[in-house]
């Protein structure tokens, strides 16, 4: 695995790994419920953000077609050895 092979695969791994943007929109919402702190606001704004949570979807979309892609590569390798 070359340098970029291995750096995409990082980033894969820490897009699968974190939670969604509507996961954290979510927990941020419930914070500034018990307490409007400026600062969680702030977060909760950028969180619920249109263009953060479109960029958040698109890059996990591009995580699993990666993903679809690998694995009929080597379904069709497979199939081919046989």
């Amino acid at each position: 695995m070359d340098e970029a092979e291995a750096s995409g695969q990082v980033w894969r791994d820490e897009v699968r790994a974190r939670p969604t943007a509507e996961q954290d929109r979510d927990a941020l919402a419930r914070l500034v419920e018990v307490d409007a702190d400026s600062f969680e606001v702030e977060l909760y704004e950028r969180a619920a953000d249109p263009q953060v949570l479109e960029i958040d979807r698109a890059q996990r979309s591009k995580v699993g077609q990666y993903a679809r892609h690998v694995r009929r590569l080597r379904e069709h390798r497979h199939c081919q050895g046989s």
